[in-house]
């Protein structure tokens, strides 16, 4: 035990000889620091982002439909169940956030423009318990119920068709016997989207409206599921399979949006990636300091080989330099992180750029999100990297011989 306080309380010495050489080496290993938890955070934000607003673009954690709902998703692909029948299994087995939905294609006309869009007919609280995108309405006012008579839009598509809150527009749609069915209906709220694309796709109404105007009776076309966590949801999805009867199938959203899948998979990979490249760019200058630490301190080595220090503790001496200089680092950059990201917490405004950003699904501000586990994984990477960097001056310096290393000049 006196050996090691021995070797520490040189070791913390020696690193403050050459107080700018360390203070230099501290510097990069803050800055390195720094620029992994930061910039992970950032892309963690944004591929986050995505994956929330994608999963509020409809699919929830889990979704239910009809075997081939997803090849041709028309009319004629309704659920095997009815809504009422599906609600009551759901809710027997303990599983309270959910919405039924009628979703079909649609042409939306106003006076003087025509859309092609997505049209469902939900039930208003359930799709707001679970925080889909539709029951974020800024102007106007949200759908009351699943009667309701009114619809809701986009903005953006309010903007495309020229109407606005009050006006009268048409929607139309398929029957079941392939007849055109179309009402009339008045726009009561328009709803804003984190990305202007989903404000032109969709258009609600209340459920029983739409089940009316397709005459479908109280069949619906999908269910969608909402669980605690969007990255777990094999719990969730083997409880839904099990309370759905028949042949409905029962998909994950990673398997709904594939994209989105691959998108989360590609994130926990480049993390690691990422972290690793940064701190090889550090190792670098990390071997290099301790090196000519070594060299500087040839002779002195030599003299406490002399009396009789043993070479493990000076490969001790050499590697416990490092930890210092690797601890003190790695604290000033997770502060500087933590701090950059409180100070970032509103978010960044990317909207120069948002068309582009558009395209790969992320919104025009990027919030960024600290991680925990993106924190530790790079504090013990660059621990254990710099373990193993700093091996090599430690080796050699223990391997000196004494009259040989006291000689020399």
């Amino acid at each position: 035990m006196n050996a090691l306080k021995i070797i520490v309380k040189l070791a913390w010495r020696n690193l403050w000889r050459n107080h700018r050489r360390t203070i230099v080496m501290l510097s990069a290993i803050s800055i390195g620091a720094w620029a992994m938890i930061f910039m992970t955070s950032l892309v963690r934000g944004m591929v986050n982002e995505m994956l929330r607003d994608g999963i509020r673009a409809l699919p929830g954690h889990v979704q239910v439909h009809h075997p081939d709902y997803r090849d041709d998703p028309s009319i004629e692909n309704l659920m095997n169940t009815t809504r009422e029948e599906l609600a009551a299994s759901l809710l027997a087995a303990g599983i309270e956030r959910f919405s039924a939905r009628v979703r079909v294609p649609a042409v939306i006309s106003s006076e003087r423009e025509s859309r092609g869009v997505i049209l469902l007919g939900v039930d208003p609280k359930r799709e707001a318990a679970i925080a889909a995108i539709g029951s974020r309405v800024t102007e106007g006012r949200p759908l009351t119920d699943v009667g309701d008579g009114g619809v809701i839009i986009g903005r953006r598509l309010a903007e495309k068709l020229e109407t606005e809150v009050g006006k009268r527009i048409v929607l139309m749609s398929q029957d079941p016997d392939n007849e055109i069915a179309d009402r009339g209906f008045r726009v009561v709220g328009l709803y804003e989207a984190n990305l202007e694309i989903q404000e032109e796709a969709f258009a609600f109404a209340g459920r029983m409206t739409i089940q009316q105007m397709l005459g479908i009776g109280d069949f619906v076309s999908e269910v969608a599921v909402v669980g605690d966590d969007y990255r777990v949801v094999d719990p969730l999805l083997a409880s839904v399979r099990l309370s759905i009867d028949g042949d409905d199938e029962v998909l994950p959203w990673t398997e709904l949006d594939e994209y989105l899948g691959t998108m989360m998979m590609v994130m926990d990979g480049f993390v690691i990636i990422w972290v690793v490249i940064i701190f090889f760019a550090l190792s670098f200058g990390l071997v290099n300091t301790l090196v000519m630490a070594v060299f500087e301190r040839v002779r002195e080595i030599g003299l406490m080989l002399a009396l009789g220090m043993r070479p493990s503790s000076i490969l001790g001496q050499i590697i416990v330099e490092s930890f210092f200089l690797l601890a003190i680092g790695l604290v000033v950059g997770n502060l500087l992180a933590c701090l950059s990201i409180i100070v970032l917490s509103e978010g960044i405004d990317i909207s120069i750029v948002a068309e582009g950003m558009e395209m790969f699904g992320s919104a025009s501000v990027l919030y960024p999100e600290m991680e925990m586990q993106d924190v530790i994984l790079a504090n013990v990477v660059v621990l254990v990297l710099g373990f193993l960097a700093s091996l090599s001056p430690a080796w050699r310096a223990s391997r000196y011989e004494p009259v040989e290393a006291i000689t020399k000049v």
